[in-house]
């Protein structure tokens, strides 16, 4: 048995791309897009005329909703080879305004309720803010459920489980790059990796919580530079991998092990907490890794979200 069927028997497989010819060979259960993933697909020969289709189809209408009708053809291609469910991300640009996060969310199941897909398999991204966790929670009340990402802390896991969100993605390998840089020439590759990979500590503790305190929200661990970060999360709900990763786990028949167990988090000693929007403001503002990472991650979706719209006139 390689890797990636070992990992399919304690974790669901999600694929993490917009290229979705890659996506039969895996098998996944779901997959998952962001605006940097279909940016680099319509780019690619085999996908320019959905760019150009969405254009010549819905320019009359303004670039939010040639953009909206994009991703929701790819996410309409994605769903005819998964049996589960799609992420499809609200625009980063949006990350601190509720309302308009609310109503995009809405639009977005619209569309895909018109190419006649059922809300049940979409879920819809949204950046971890105290903002974008408000819009997620009265959205999850619509029964339009909910992928919160970005996540970097303990903090925003908390507000997201307060929130009764469907669905988070902690971000393993940018936690993982930020301390490694803040390390510099003293970081130890051996001793930091696997287990002691910053990324995997901060998932399992997640998950731990979760599972402790009976928190429905799933864990999905995401942005994965390496196997070992993968492999040290087995067991985890939910894993969205890149195709390059993927194929990489289909290669190995190294022994993979269950490594996260909801039953054992029952039994550990794990403190509940609590956030309102000044506790949570403050706890985020005192880990410099999630506050960096934050700001950082919604800048780069922003900045190719412009390079989209770039392409689009």
């Amino acid at each position: 048995m390689n890797q990636l069927d070992a990992l399919k028997q304690f974790t669901t497989v999600v694929a993490d791309t917009g290229d979705f010819k890659q996506i039969a060979a895996f098998a996944p259960q779901d997959a998952t897009t962001n605006p940097s993933l279909i940016l680099k697909a319509v780019q690619k020969p085999e996908y320019a005329h959905l760019l150009k289709d969405a254009v010549a189809q819905h320019g009359s209408q303004g670039l939010d909703e040639v953009t909206n009708r994009l991703l929701v053809r790819f996410g309409c291609e994605i769903l005819q080879l998964i049996p589960g469910r799609v992420s499809t991300e609200v625009d980063a640009r949006l990350s601190f305004d509720t309302e308009a996060t609310v109503a995009r969310g809405r639009r977005i199941i619209e569309l895909y309720q018109g190419e006649g897909v059922s809300a049940e398999r979409v879920l819809i991204k949204i950046a971890s803010t105290w903002e974008g966790i408000q819009a997620a929670a009265r959205l999850e009340r619509d029964g339009i459920h909910t992928n919160l990402t970005l996540l970097f802390s303990f903090a925003q896991a908390v507000a997201c489980g307060q929130a009764k969100v469907q669905l988070i993605s902690p971000f393993v390998g940018r936690i993982y790059d930020w301390y490694k840089k803040s390390a510099g020439s003293g970081w130890d590759e051996a001793a930091m990796a696997g287990a002691n990979d910053p990324g995997v500590v901060s998932v399992r503790a997640i998950y731990n919580f979760y599972k402790k305190h009976g928190i429905s929200t799933e864990v999905m661990g995401a942005s994965f530079r390496n196997v070992g970060q993968i492999t040290a999360l087995a067991g985890c709900d939910l894993l969205t991998i890149s195709p390059d990763l993927l194929a990489q786990l289909t290669a190995s028949e190294a022994l993979l092990s269950h490594a996260l167990d909801a039953e054992a988090a029952k039994s550990l000693d794990i403190p509940f907490v609590t956030h309102d929007e000044g506790s949570f403001r403050f706890a985020l503002n005192e880990d410099a890794m999630a506050t960096e990472k934050l700001a950082e991650g919604i800048r780069a979706f922003v900045a190719d979200t412009i390079k989209l719209e770039a392409l689009m006139r």
